[in-house]
Protein backbone atom coordinates (compact mmCIF):
# COMPACT_ATOMS: atom_id res chain seq x y z
CA UNK A 1 0.00 0.00 0.00
CA UNK A 2 1.22 3.66 -0.34
CA UNK A 3 0.98 6.14 2.13
CA UNK A 4 0.76 9.95 0.63
CA UNK A 5 3.61 11.44 3.47
CA UNK A 6 3.60 14.96 1.07
CA UNK A 7 0.11 15.38 2.11
CA UNK A 8 0.24 18.63 4.40
CA UNK A 9 -2.30 18.48 7.21
CA UNK A 10 -3.42 21.90 8.18
CA UNK A 11 -2.69 22.11 12.13
CA UNK A 12 -2.92 26.12 12.59
CA UNK A 13 -5.99 26.09 14.14
CA UNK A 14 -5.78 23.11 16.45
CA UNK A 15 -4.18 22.51 19.86
CA UNK A 16 -0.65 21.64 18.45
CA UNK A 17 1.79 23.24 20.72
CA UNK A 18 3.83 23.06 17.68
CA UNK A 19 1.67 25.13 15.00
CA UNK A 20 0.51 27.76 18.10
CA UNK A 21 3.51 28.44 19.99
CA UNK A 22 4.55 31.04 17.33
CA UNK A 23 2.99 33.39 15.67
CA UNK A 24 1.10 32.26 12.37
CA UNK A 25 3.97 33.38 10.23
CA UNK A 26 6.39 31.26 11.76
CA UNK A 27 6.94 27.77 10.31
CA UNK A 28 7.99 24.86 13.20
CA UNK A 29 10.38 22.81 12.64
CA UNK A 30 11.15 22.38 16.52
CA UNK A 31 9.33 19.96 18.88
CA UNK A 32 9.85 16.38 18.22
CA UNK A 33 6.26 15.98 16.63
CA UNK A 34 6.01 14.90 12.97
CA UNK A 35 3.43 16.32 10.49
CA UNK A 36 1.87 13.24 9.44
CA UNK A 37 -1.65 11.56 9.50
CA UNK A 38 -1.76 8.61 12.28
CA UNK A 39 -1.81 5.35 10.78
CA UNK A 40 -5.48 4.39 9.45
CA UNK A 41 -5.71 0.91 11.81
CA UNK A 42 -4.61 3.54 14.67
CA UNK A 43 -7.70 5.78 13.95
CA UNK A 44 -10.39 3.39 13.14
CA UNK A 45 -9.50 1.66 16.61
CA UNK A 46 -9.86 5.02 18.24
CA UNK A 47 -13.52 5.40 15.89
CA UNK A 48 -14.75 2.56 17.67
CA UNK A 49 -14.20 3.54 20.80
CA UNK A 50 -15.40 7.22 20.42
CA UNK A 51 -18.47 5.16 19.07
CA UNK A 52 -18.62 2.79 22.44
CA UNK A 53 -18.69 6.37 24.13
CA UNK A 54 -17.03 4.98 27.37
CA UNK A 55 -13.76 6.92 28.52
CA UNK A 56 -13.33 5.79 32.44
CA UNK A 57 -10.30 4.91 34.23
CA UNK A 58 -8.18 2.87 32.27
CA UNK A 59 -4.83 0.43 32.76
CA UNK A 60 -2.63 -1.88 31.17
CA UNK A 61 -4.22 -5.01 31.34
CA UNK A 62 -2.63 -8.52 30.17
CA UNK A 63 -3.48 -8.21 26.82
CA UNK A 64 -1.70 -5.15 26.40
CA UNK A 65 1.20 -6.36 28.44
CA UNK A 66 1.30 -9.30 26.21
CA UNK A 67 1.67 -6.90 23.00
CA UNK A 68 3.92 -5.42 24.21
CA UNK A 69 6.24 -8.65 24.82
CA UNK A 70 5.55 -10.20 21.81
CA UNK A 71 6.91 -6.86 19.63
CA UNK A 72 10.15 -7.01 21.59
CA UNK A 73 10.38 -10.10 20.95
CA UNK A 74 9.57 -9.86 17.37
CA UNK A 75 11.27 -6.67 16.46
CA UNK A 76 14.84 -7.36 18.27
CA UNK A 77 14.97 -11.14 19.52
CA UNK A 78 14.83 -9.95 23.51
CA UNK A 79 12.14 -12.33 25.21
CA UNK A 80 10.22 -10.03 27.91
CA UNK A 81 7.94 -11.84 30.53
CA UNK A 82 4.65 -9.17 30.26
CA UNK A 83 4.77 -9.52 34.10
CA UNK A 84 7.82 -7.24 33.46
CA UNK A 85 5.80 -4.63 31.87
CA UNK A 86 4.87 -1.44 33.34
CA UNK A 87 2.38 1.47 31.96
CA UNK A 88 3.45 4.67 32.55
CA UNK A 89 1.90 8.10 30.95
CA UNK A 90 4.74 8.83 29.27
CA UNK A 91 8.89 8.54 28.86
CA UNK A 92 9.83 11.20 30.66
CA UNK A 93 7.33 10.71 33.51
CA UNK A 94 8.70 7.41 33.66
CA UNK A 95 12.47 8.36 34.07
CA UNK A 96 11.13 11.17 36.31
CA UNK A 97 9.51 7.84 38.44
CA UNK A 98 12.86 6.19 37.96
CA UNK A 99 14.83 8.59 39.67
CA UNK A 100 12.48 9.24 42.26
CA UNK A 101 12.51 4.98 43.00
CA UNK A 102 16.25 4.71 42.96
CA UNK A 103 17.98 7.66 44.34
CA UNK A 104 17.54 9.87 47.38
CA UNK A 105 17.86 14.00 47.25
CA UNK A 106 21.89 14.78 46.39
CA UNK A 107 22.33 11.28 45.09
CA UNK A 108 23.95 11.55 41.47
CA UNK A 109 22.51 10.80 38.16
CA UNK A 110 24.56 10.60 34.94
CA UNK A 111 22.95 12.28 31.51
CA UNK A 112 25.78 12.39 28.27
CA UNK A 113 25.36 15.88 27.02
CA UNK A 114 23.82 17.08 24.16
CA UNK A 115 21.16 16.12 26.04
CA UNK A 116 17.40 16.02 25.44
CA UNK A 117 16.21 19.17 27.54
CA UNK A 118 13.88 17.51 29.39
CA UNK A 119 16.89 15.28 30.76
CA UNK A 120 17.69 17.88 33.13
CA UNK A 121 14.05 17.95 34.87
CA UNK A 122 15.22 15.02 37.33
CA UNK A 123 17.78 17.48 39.04
CA UNK A 124 15.40 19.90 39.54
CA UNK A 125 12.37 17.49 40.36
CA UNK A 126 14.48 15.27 42.48
CA UNK A 127 16.74 17.27 44.00
CA UNK A 128 19.60 15.40 42.59
CA UNK A 129 23.39 16.08 41.73
CA UNK A 130 23.64 16.47 37.89
CA UNK A 131 26.70 14.28 36.57
CA UNK A 132 27.42 14.61 33.08
CA UNK A 133 30.05 12.58 30.42
CA UNK A 134 30.38 14.68 27.19
CA UNK A 135 30.05 13.43 23.53
CA UNK A 136 32.34 14.60 21.10
CA UNK A 137 32.38 15.14 17.46
CA UNK A 138 34.72 14.01 14.97
CA UNK A 139 34.02 16.52 11.53
CA UNK A 140 34.52 14.98 8.30
CA UNK A 141 33.65 17.50 5.58
CA UNK A 142 31.44 18.99 7.60
CA UNK A 143 29.22 15.98 8.84
CA UNK A 144 29.86 15.93 12.25
CA UNK A 145 30.09 12.07 13.53
CA UNK A 146 29.24 11.91 17.11
CA UNK A 147 32.05 9.67 19.36
CA UNK A 148 31.83 7.72 22.63
CA UNK A 149 34.72 8.21 25.06
CA UNK A 150 34.08 5.62 27.34
CA UNK A 151 37.00 5.87 29.42
CA UNK A 152 35.97 9.72 29.73
CA UNK A 153 32.09 8.15 30.38
CA UNK A 154 33.68 5.93 33.62
CA UNK A 155 35.72 9.29 34.99
CA UNK A 156 32.40 10.76 34.76
CA UNK A 157 30.49 8.43 37.63
CA UNK A 158 30.75 9.36 41.30
CA UNK A 159 31.67 13.35 40.18
CA UNK A 160 30.32 16.47 41.69
CA UNK A 161 31.08 14.79 45.15
CA UNK A 162 27.85 12.80 44.72
CA UNK A 163 27.39 8.94 44.44
CA UNK A 164 26.63 8.10 40.71
CA UNK A 165 22.80 5.92 41.34
CA UNK A 166 21.56 6.15 37.76
CA UNK A 167 22.70 6.50 34.33
CA UNK A 168 20.15 8.04 32.15
CA UNK A 169 20.72 6.75 28.65
CA UNK A 170 19.61 8.08 25.71
CA UNK A 171 19.25 5.28 22.59
CA UNK A 172 18.83 6.05 20.37
CA UNK A 173 20.43 9.29 20.63
CA UNK A 174 18.27 12.74 20.60
CA UNK A 175 19.67 15.46 19.66
CA UNK A 176 22.47 13.51 17.30
CA UNK A 177 20.26 10.39 15.70
CA UNK A 178 22.98 8.32 17.25
CA UNK A 179 22.82 4.39 17.35
CA UNK A 180 24.85 2.96 19.48
CA UNK A 181 26.67 -0.35 19.28
CA UNK A 182 26.44 -3.64 20.79
CA UNK A 183 30.17 -2.67 22.04
CA UNK A 184 29.47 0.66 23.27
CA UNK A 185 26.54 -0.76 25.03
CA UNK A 186 28.17 -3.44 26.87
CA UNK A 187 31.01 -0.74 27.88
CA UNK A 188 28.70 1.76 29.17
CA UNK A 189 26.67 -1.18 31.16
CA UNK A 190 29.31 -2.87 32.28
CA UNK A 191 30.39 0.34 33.49
CA UNK A 192 27.19 1.04 35.10
CA UNK A 193 27.36 -2.34 37.10
CA UNK A 194 30.66 -2.22 38.28
CA UNK A 195 29.79 0.86 39.75
CA UNK A 196 26.27 -0.04 41.27
CA UNK A 197 24.52 2.74 39.21
CA UNK A 198 20.66 1.78 37.81
CA UNK A 199 20.06 2.17 34.05
CA UNK A 200 17.76 3.97 32.61
CA UNK A 201 16.93 3.07 29.07
CA UNK A 202 15.39 5.84 26.53
CA UNK A 203 14.63 3.93 23.84
CA UNK A 204 11.41 6.01 22.55
CA UNK A 205 12.85 6.29 18.72
CA UNK A 206 14.02 2.77 18.51
CA UNK A 207 11.49 1.88 15.55
CA UNK A 208 12.31 5.06 13.74
CA UNK A 209 15.44 3.58 12.22
CA UNK A 210 16.83 4.64 9.00
CA UNK A 211 18.76 2.75 6.06
CA UNK A 212 20.46 -0.45 7.91
CA UNK A 213 20.28 0.90 11.30
CA UNK A 214 19.81 -2.02 14.10
CA UNK A 215 18.52 -1.30 17.63
CA UNK A 216 19.62 -3.69 20.53
CA UNK A 217 17.68 -3.10 23.82
CA UNK A 218 19.74 -2.18 26.09
CA UNK A 219 18.40 -5.13 28.86
CA UNK A 220 19.05 -7.76 25.91
CA UNK A 221 22.78 -7.39 26.57
CA UNK A 222 22.40 -9.94 29.60
CA UNK A 223 20.71 -11.64 32.44
CA UNK A 224 23.24 -8.94 34.75
CA UNK A 225 22.79 -6.05 32.60
CA UNK A 226 18.64 -6.77 32.85
CA UNK A 227 18.87 -7.15 36.06
CA UNK A 228 19.86 -3.51 36.29
CA UNK A 229 17.92 -2.06 33.55
CA UNK A 230 14.94 0.03 33.20
CA UNK A 231 13.45 0.15 29.31
CA UNK A 232 11.42 2.81 28.86
CA UNK A 233 9.24 2.42 25.79
CA UNK A 234 6.19 4.16 23.72
CA UNK A 235 4.77 4.33 20.51
CA UNK A 236 4.46 8.10 20.60
CA UNK A 237 7.08 9.22 18.26
CA UNK A 238 7.21 6.48 16.07
CA UNK A 239 3.36 6.38 15.13
CA UNK A 240 2.83 10.16 16.16
CA UNK A 241 0.82 10.23 18.68
CA UNK A 242 2.44 11.65 21.57
CA UNK A 243 -0.59 13.93 22.44
CA UNK A 244 -2.55 10.10 23.51
CA UNK A 245 0.14 9.97 26.76
CA UNK A 246 1.03 5.99 26.74
CA UNK A 247 4.20 4.57 27.74
CA UNK A 248 5.73 1.66 28.95
CA UNK A 249 8.22 0.59 31.25
CA UNK A 250 10.04 -2.79 30.99
CA UNK A 251 11.70 -3.87 34.43
CA UNK A 252 12.68 -7.64 34.87
CA UNK A 253 14.36 -7.30 38.42
CA UNK A 254 11.08 -7.63 40.93
CA UNK A 255 12.78 -5.57 43.39
CA UNK A 256 13.08 -2.82 40.94
CA UNK A 257 10.33 -3.64 39.74
CA UNK A 258 8.51 -3.07 42.76
CA UNK A 259 9.88 0.79 43.73
CA UNK A 260 9.23 1.91 40.45
CA UNK A 261 5.36 0.88 41.00
CA UNK A 262 5.98 2.53 45.00
CA UNK A 263 7.04 5.79 43.32
CA UNK A 264 4.69 5.90 40.23
CA UNK A 265 1.35 5.56 42.05
CA UNK A 266 2.81 8.60 44.70
CA UNK A 267 3.06 10.73 41.52
CA UNK A 268 -0.60 9.56 40.81
CA UNK A 269 -0.21 9.55 37.24
CA UNK A 270 -2.38 7.48 34.84
CA UNK A 271 -1.80 6.62 31.40
CA UNK A 272 -4.83 8.26 28.76
CA UNK A 273 -7.66 5.32 27.95
CA UNK A 274 -7.55 6.44 24.38
CA UNK A 275 -3.92 6.17 24.52
CA UNK A 276 -3.50 2.68 25.68
CA UNK A 277 -5.94 1.49 22.65
CA UNK A 278 -3.92 3.65 20.39
CA UNK A 279 -0.23 2.15 22.15
CA UNK A 280 -2.21 -1.81 21.60
CA UNK A 281 -2.85 -1.26 17.93
CA UNK A 282 0.37 0.28 17.32
CA UNK A 283 2.22 -2.81 18.77
CA UNK A 284 0.31 -5.09 17.13
CA UNK A 285 1.94 -5.10 13.98
CA UNK A 286 -1.21 -3.60 11.81
CA UNK A 287 0.73 -0.39 10.95
CA UNK A 288 4.16 -1.91 10.49
CA UNK A 289 3.58 -1.53 6.41
CA UNK A 290 2.48 2.27 7.25
CA UNK A 291 6.13 2.27 9.30
CA UNK A 292 8.03 0.95 6.51
CA UNK A 293 7.01 3.71 4.27
CA UNK A 294 7.56 6.09 6.72
CA UNK A 295 10.51 5.07 7.42
CA UNK A 296 12.12 5.54 3.62
CA UNK A 297 10.14 8.74 3.73
CA UNK A 298 12.38 9.97 6.63
CA UNK A 299 15.72 8.75 5.30
CA UNK A 300 15.01 10.57 1.87
CA UNK A 301 14.27 13.95 3.89
CA UNK A 302 17.32 13.23 5.56
CA UNK A 303 18.98 13.04 2.17
CA UNK A 304 17.92 16.45 1.05
CA UNK A 305 18.59 17.97 4.27
CA UNK A 306 22.31 17.06 4.21
CA UNK A 307 22.55 18.07 0.45
CA UNK A 308 20.80 21.44 1.11
CA UNK A 309 22.83 22.13 3.73
CA UNK A 310 26.20 21.10 2.18
CA UNK A 311 25.42 23.29 -1.37
CA UNK A 312 24.05 26.46 0.45
CA UNK A 313 25.35 26.75 3.84
CA UNK A 314 28.81 25.71 3.22
CA UNK A 315 30.34 26.74 6.70
CA UNK A 316 27.49 24.52 8.57
CA UNK A 317 28.24 21.22 10.27
CA UNK A 318 25.67 18.60 11.28
CA UNK A 319 25.09 15.25 11.78
CA UNK A 320 23.95 11.81 10.08
CA UNK A 321 21.38 10.43 11.51
CA UNK A 322 20.79 6.97 11.66
CA UNK A 323 17.26 6.83 13.34
CA UNK A 324 15.22 9.84 14.48
CA UNK A 325 13.57 12.74 12.12
CA UNK A 326 16.17 14.74 13.93
CA UNK A 327 18.81 16.73 12.41
CA UNK A 328 21.74 18.65 14.80
CA UNK A 329 23.42 21.57 13.22
CA UNK A 330 26.34 23.77 14.47
CA UNK A 331 25.92 26.99 12.85
CA UNK A 332 28.90 28.24 14.97
CA UNK A 333 31.62 29.53 12.20
CA UNK A 334 28.77 31.79 10.70
CA UNK A 335 28.13 33.21 14.40
CA UNK A 336 32.10 33.79 14.01
CA UNK A 337 32.13 35.38 10.85
CA UNK A 338 29.12 38.02 11.74
CA UNK A 339 26.81 36.95 9.65
CA UNK A 340 24.72 35.53 12.61
CA UNK A 341 24.21 37.69 15.62
CA UNK A 342 22.69 36.54 18.84
CA UNK A 343 21.69 32.52 18.98
CA UNK A 344 20.65 30.66 15.86
CA UNK A 345 17.86 29.85 17.21
CA UNK A 346 17.01 33.63 17.40
CA UNK A 347 18.44 34.45 13.96
CA UNK A 348 16.33 31.88 12.25
CA UNK A 349 13.52 32.68 13.91
CA UNK A 350 13.40 36.57 13.79
CA UNK A 351 14.97 36.46 9.75
CA UNK A 352 13.47 33.38 8.66
CA UNK A 353 10.41 32.63 9.98
CA UNK A 354 11.44 29.18 11.29
CA UNK A 355 11.23 28.00 14.67
CA UNK A 356 13.59 24.96 15.46
CA UNK A 357 15.02 24.15 18.87
CA UNK A 358 17.80 26.04 20.34
CA UNK A 359 21.15 24.06 21.35
CA UNK A 360 21.45 25.62 24.23
CA UNK A 361 18.71 23.66 26.58
CA UNK A 362 20.66 20.41 25.58
CA UNK A 363 24.55 21.80 27.12
CA UNK A 364 26.81 23.75 28.04
CA UNK A 365 28.89 24.53 24.41
CA UNK A 366 26.07 24.39 22.28
CA UNK A 367 24.76 27.37 21.72
CA UNK A 368 25.15 27.70 18.49
CA UNK A 369 23.45 24.73 17.94
CA UNK A 370 19.65 24.22 16.79
CA UNK A 371 17.79 20.78 16.20
CA UNK A 372 15.90 20.57 12.83
CA UNK A 373 12.42 18.36 12.62
CA UNK A 374 12.90 17.08 9.19
CA UNK A 375 9.56 14.60 10.21
CA UNK A 376 7.09 16.43 7.63
CA UNK A 377 5.93 16.76 4.22
CA UNK A 378 8.79 17.61 1.86
CA UNK A 379 7.41 20.78 0.82
CA UNK A 380 7.05 22.33 4.47
CA UNK A 381 10.94 21.15 4.77
CA UNK A 382 12.10 23.11 1.78
CA UNK A 383 10.18 25.58 2.55
CA UNK A 384 11.73 26.02 5.85
CA UNK A 385 15.40 25.33 4.76
CA UNK A 386 14.25 28.49 1.97
CA UNK A 387 13.33 30.46 4.18
CA UNK A 388 16.48 30.05 6.17
CA UNK A 389 19.19 30.32 3.14
CA UNK A 390 17.09 33.91 2.34
CA UNK A 391 17.77 35.09 5.56
CA UNK A 392 21.20 34.03 6.14
CA UNK A 393 22.17 35.28 2.08
CA UNK A 394 19.88 37.94 1.56
CA UNK A 395 21.98 39.64 -0.73
CA UNK A 396 21.70 36.83 -3.16
CA UNK A 397 17.72 37.56 -3.50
Amino acid sequence: MTYNFDEIIERRHTNSIKWTAYPEDVLPMWVADMDFAVPEPIRDALHQAIERGEFGYAFATRKTKQIVAERMQRLYGWSVDPDWVMETTGVVSGFNIAARAYCRPSDGALIQTPAYPMFYSIYKNMGLTQQTAPLSFANEGGVLHPQLDLDAFARSFHSNHARTRMFLLCHPYNPTGQVFSREELLRMAETCLQNDAMIISDEIHCELLLDDAKHIPTAALSPEIADRTVTLISPSKTFNIAGLFSAFAIIPNAEAREKFKEASEKMTGHPSSLGLIAAETAFSGACDDWLNELRLYLARNRNFVMEYLAENFPQAKYTHPAATYLHWIDFGEYVRMGQIVDSPFKFFLENAKVAVNDGKPFGAGYENFIRLNFGAPRALVEQGLSQMKRALMPARY
